[in-house]
């Protein structure tokens, strides 16, 4: 069973519910990543959620839909293994696949009705690849793609939801996710001598272990600013209550560098863990 994974903004919402009723249908495992009401929304939130689970081929394809289908054509082409086809008639939608192996196809609610829309999709899942001298320029595509490395740090001591959502979070701006995380010397400079609970390497092996992160690094420093200039990011995610110009400065990070904030989930933190098992002992 092949595996869709669907996503719109607020103007592509009610094409989408049509179009995974469709193919849910027709046998699919469909995921819908949203959104479900049309309230305002960035497309390229959606681009990005969808891009990096195709990218990483958790889903053999992708739909995506804005008002014109142009702007999630752009943002989810960033992706190394994405080949997203903006489509808007049915002449196209079979030689996008035959000729490009898309997998990715990117509509326009404003543009095609919604028996179009069925009649594209449609016709582009039932063709397949044309293979031949089609496979070397697909392949040219791909290796034109930079990765995006995108980088985040912290104690990761007690994993919970918020790291969790940071984690998912950061990957969503590239290609390869990079988490720097504090050596046991570090953390007890930071925190005290009764931190961390869990040992630098038991803490790098369960963030290895999440999905969407690709690398792990340790480092033993208070700061992570030599580890972050080591890596040389093009993203980097913080979470926190701060700007992304006082984070710049007070981090110093270079304005050619991207800055992302996850905002805190309230009551989400080690700490918070620590003194709910304390007041249950």
């Amino acid at each position: 069973m092949k595996t869709i994974v669907l996503a719109a903004d607020h103007n592509g919402v009610e094409l989408k519910k049509v179009l995974y009723e469709y193919l849910k249908s027709n046998g699919y495992r469909c995921i819908d990543l949203g959104p479900n009401n049309i309230n305002s929304v960035d497309y390229t939130d959606y681009a990005y959620q969808l891009g990096s689970i195709v990218d990483k081929k958790d889903a053999e394809f992708g739909i995506l839909i804005c008002g014109t289908g142009v702007g999630m054509s752009i943002a989810v082409n960033r992706f190394k293994n994405v080949r997203g086809s903006l489509v808007h008639n049915l002449e196209t939608a079979p030689l996008t696949r035959e000729h490009n192996d898309s997998n990715v196809i990117c509509l326009g609610s404003w543009i095609t009705t919604e028996k179009e829309s069925l009649q594209i999709v449609n016709s582009w899942l039932s063709t397949p690849f044309g293979e031949g001298r089609h496979v070397k320029r697909v392949e040219k595509i791909s290796e034109q793609k930079p990765n995006k490395i995108i980088f985040t740090n912290g104690c990761f001591d007690i994993l919970h939801t918020g790291h969790i959502g940071l984690l998912k979070f950061a990957k969503t701006f590239g290609d390869k996710l990079i988490v720097a995380i504090n050596s046991d010397d570090s953390i007890r400079k930071i925190k005290g001598n009764n931190r961390p609970i869990n040992s630098e390497n038991d803490r790098k092996a369960i963030i290895q272990a999440i999905d969407c992160v690709d690398e792990v690094i340790i480092f033993d420093e208070t700061s992570p600013k030599n580890i972050r200039e080591d890596v040389s990011p093009d993203v980097v995610v913080r979470g926190g209550e701060f700007t992304v110009d006082e984070i710049r400065e007070r981090d110093g990070i270079d304005d050619g560098i991207t800055i992302k904030i996850f905002p805190i989930v309230t009551d989400k933190s080690t700490t918070n863990v620590i003194e709910k098992i304390k007041q249950n002992d």
